[in-house]
C-alpha cells in the first residue's frame, strides 16, 4: 500500500539506464509517462484501451470458472461450503431491493427476526451493491444477484489493483496484472467466496490506497481529502470491515514509514492529517446515523460470538495449501484454519520463498520495507491471542493479546489480518517483477538469464495456489406458495409467516425467495444476547411455540398438546404478529398437522402447504 518515490533508495546503486530506476508514483498521475522514463519504456496509449479489455476479460474468467458450480443451476445449487452465509446474503440482497421498493430503511428491520428485528450495520449491510444489485435482484431473484456479485467482486478487485498498479506504480503491465491475479485469486478471497461477499468486495480499495498516499506526497488537502472522503465512504457502505482493516493497513504504513523513513514520514505528516481531517468530515455527515446505528441503534451488539482464536490461523497454515487451491485438498487445510471460509494465508512454501527472496533483493527500497513491515505484522496478528506448534495452541501470548479488548478489535475476525499480508505481498511481486522486466531491458545477457530464471520460479511458485472451482450443493426447497406469490392473499404487508419447523435458515430463504415481501420469526444473523445484554451471539432464543413445533418434527415428541401450550402457542402467534402458519411437505406431516390443528384451529390446503389463519389470536 506504499509506493516508492525521489527519497527510496534501490539496491542497485547505479542503474545502467533510467528504465532500471524504480518508479516515483508522483510523477505517474492520470496516467501520464512517469518523468524519467525514456521514450517507449511505456505502452502507447493508442493500445492501452484493448490491453485493458483483454485483462477485464481474463479477471471475469477467472471469476467464472471460480464460481462456476453455482451458474450450472442457480435456483437449484448453493455455491460452496457454508450454505447459512449464502442464505443470509441472499436475504440481505433481497432486503435492499425491498428496501429500494417501498423506501424501507437500509440499516435496520423487522422483516427478519419478527418482531424485534435485525441491526444491518452490527451484521453486514451491503448496501451499495444491494442497491445497484436492486434491478437484477427484482427482475430475477436473490440468487442470480448473490452470484454475480461474488463473480464480480472476484473480477473486479484483480482489475483495480491491475488498474492502480499498472497507472500509478509499476510501468510493467505484466507485472501489474500478475499483481492483481495474486490480489484477487490467492486463498483469501476465494475462500471467502464461500459465503462472504461484504470480504470480496474490495474493487475500491487500491484506489483508496492510492488515494490515501497521493494525498500525502503531493495531493491539495481540500480536494483530494474530499475525494478520498467520497471513496471512502462508499467503502463503509460496501463493507465496514473490510474498510477498517484498509484503515489499520494505512495507519501501519504510516508508522512502519516512520520507522524506516523519519525524516520523510515527518515531512508529510501535515498534509496528510489535513487531508485526512477533510476526508473525515464527509464520512462523519454521510456516515452519521448508521454509526449511531452500529453502536446504539436497536438490536446493536458488542463483541463477537466466541472467544478470538476460534477464528484464528495457526503459523503453519502460511505454509500449506488451501482446500480450493490446485495444490490443495479437502483435508489440506484441516486443522491449520477455522473454517473453509476463513483462509486467508495457505500460501505455500514455494510461495513465500519467492516473496521472501523478492523482499531481500529490493530491501534497499523503501516501498518494500515497509510492505515487509506491515505484512509481517498482520501474519502475526491474525495467529490469535496465543502462539500455536504444529495444529495445537500453546499459553504463551502472541501479539494479537495486545488488543483484543480495545473497542471494534473485540468483533474482529482475527484470521482476516492476513486479508492485509495477501495485498501487501501482491503488491511485493508486482514490484518485483517490474524491476525485472527493467534489468531484461539492459540488453546484458545475463540479466535476461536472471529474469527468465524469476519468470519461472515466479510461475512455480504461484501455480500451486490458483483456484480450482468451488464446491455446490442442493438448495433447500421453497414451497410454490412462497415462490409463485400465493402467500400474497394470506399475510399483509409487514405481517409475519412462520414457517413449520420454526428454523432459522427456513424463515431466510422463504423470505428471501419472496424478495422480504413478509416477515419472518428468527433467522440467521448477530444480535445481542438480550435486552439488556448487548454482548454478541448468532440468532435468539425460539418462542416456547417454536422448540414445540421443533421437538415434534424430530420426534422427540409426541403431538398431544396440553391448555397451557394452545395459550402459549397463541401468544407467540401475537408476539410474532403473525397473519399465517404454513406447513410445508414433512417427514413427519401428519404429526405437526394435528399438533397445529389443535394449537389454532383446523387447516386449510393453499398450493403445495397447508395453511392455519391465526390473525383471530393475533390482531
Amino acid at each position: 500500500m506504499t509506493t516508492s518515490g525521489p527519497e527510496t533508495r534501490t539496491h542497485d546503486a547505479a542503474p545502467a539506464d533510467a528504465a532500471q530506476a524504480p518508479v516515483d508514483p508522483a510523477d505517474s498521475r492520470s496516467g501520464e509517462q512517469p518523468a524519467g522514463v525514456p521514450e517507449g519504456a511505456a505502452p502507447a496509449r493508442w493500445w492501452r484501451v484493448p490491453v485493458d479489455l483483454v485483462v477485464a476479460a481474463v479477471f471475469l474468467a477467472g471469476g467464472l470458472w471460480v464460481t462456476a458450480r453455482g451458474w450450472r443451476d442457480v435456483d437449484g445449487r448453493l455455491l460452496g461450503t457454508r450454505p447459512d452465509d449464502q442464505g443470509f446474503n441472499e436475504w440481505m440482497l433481497a432486503y435492499a431491493a425491498h428496501g429500494v421498493r417501498h423506501l424501507e430503511n437500509p440499516f435496520f428491520t423487522t422483516l427478519q427476526n419478527a418482531p424485534d428485528g435485525v441491526n444491518l450495520m452490527t451484521n453486514v449491510g451491503m448496501q451499495l451493491p444491494g442497491l445497484v444489485l436492486a434491478p437484477v435482484t427484482l427482475l430475477f431473484g436473490a440468487s442470480v444477484s448473490y452470484l454475480l456479485l461474488i463473480t464480480l467482486n472476484l473480477a473486479g478487485t484483480g482489475y483495480a489493483w491491475y488498474h492502480v498498479l499498472s497507472r500509478h506504480v509499476v510501468r510493467s503491465r505484466a507485472a501489474a496484472f500478475a499483481g492483481g491475479v495474486f490480489c484477487a485469486f490467492a486463498p483469501a478471497l476465494v475462500s471467502h467466496s464461500n459465503g462472504h461477499p461484504h470480504i470480496t468486495a474490495q474493487w475500491l480499495v487500491p484506489f483508496i490506497g492510492w488515494r490515501v498516499l497521493v494525498l500525502a506526497r503531493h495531493g491539495r488537502m481540500l480536494r483530494d481529502g474530499l475525494l478520498l472522503g467520497v471513496l471512502i465512504a462508499a467503502q463503509f457502505f460496501v463493507s465496514l470491515e473490510i474498510l477498517f482493516l484498509l484503515a489499520l493497513c494505512c495507519l501501519m504504513v504510516v508508522l512502519a514509514h516512520l520507522v524506516v523513513e523519519p525524516r520523510v514520514a515527518l515531512r508529510r505528516a501535515g498534509r496528510l492529517a489535513g487531508g485526512l481531517a477533510v476526508a473525515g468530515s464527509v464520512v462523519a455527515v454521510v456516515a452519521a446515523y448508521p454509526l449511531w446505528m452500529q453502536f446504539s441503534g436497536p438490536q446493536h451488539r458488542v463483541g463477537h460470538p466466541g472467544a478470538a482464536d476460534v477464528y484464528a490461523l495457526k503459523l503453519g497454515s502460511y505454509v500449506r495449501y488451501a482446500t480450493e487451491s490446485i495444490a490443495g485438498s479437502p483435508t489440506s487445510a484441516g486443522g491449520w484454519g477455522p473454517n473453509t471460509t476463513e483462509q486467508a494465508s495457505f500460501y505455500g512454501w514455494s510461495l513465500l520463498v519467492v516473496a521472501l527472496a523478492a523482499a531481500w533483493w529490493l530491501r534497499g527500497e523503501v516501498t518494500v520495507r515497509v510492505l515487509a513491515l506491515v505484512a509481517v505484522v498482520c501474519a502475526l496478528l491474525s495467529i490469535g491471542t496465543t502462539w500455536t506448534w504444529g495444529t495445537e495452541r500453546t499459553s504463551i501470548p502472541a501479539p494479537f493479546a495486545l488488543v483484543e479488548h480495545l473497542p471494534v478489535f473485540d468483533s474482529v475476525v482475527v484470521a482476516r489480518f492476513a486479508l492485509i499480508t495477501t495485498g501487501a505481498i501482491g503488491v511485493l511481486l508486482a514490484l518485483a517483477g517490474d524491476r525485472l522486466v527493467a534489468r531484461s531491458r539492459s540488453g546484458r545477457p545475463a540479466d535476461r538469464l536472471l529474469v527468465r530464471l524469476a519468470g519461472v520460479a515466479a510461475l512455480a511458485a504461484l501455480l500451486p495456489i490458483l483456484p480450482t472451482p468451488l464446491a455446490a450443493q442442493g438448495r433447500p426447497a421453497v414451497p410454490h406458495f412462497v415462490t409463485g406469490g400465493a402467500w400474497r392473499d394470506h399475510v399483509a404487508p409487514g405481517r409475519t409467516l412462520v414457517p413449520v419447523p420454526v428454523a432459522n435458515m427456513t424463515s431466510v430463504y422463504w423470505s428471501s425467495a419472496a424478495l422480504a415481501g413478509f416477515a419472518v420469526p428468527q433467522g440467521y444473523f448477530l444480535g445481542p444476547v438480550s435486552k439488556t445484554d448487548a454482548t454478541g451471539r448468532w440468532g435468539v432464543e425460539p418462542q416456547p411455540t417454536a422448540k414445540l413445533l421443533t421437538e415434534v418434527a424430530a420426534g422427540r415428541r409426541p403431538a398431544a398438546v396440553t391448555p397451557a401450550e394452545v395459550a402459549q402457542a397463541r401468544a407467540d402467534a401475537r408476539y410474532w404478529r403473525a397473519d399465517a402458519v404454513a406447513l410445508p411437505r414433512h417427514r413427519r406431516q401428519a404429526e405437526l398437522r394435528t399438533v397445529l390443528d389443535a394449537l389454532y384451529g383446523p387447516g386449510q390446503r393453499v398450493d403445495d402447504v397447508w395453511l392455519w389463519d391465526v390473525r383471530p389470536f393475533s390482531r
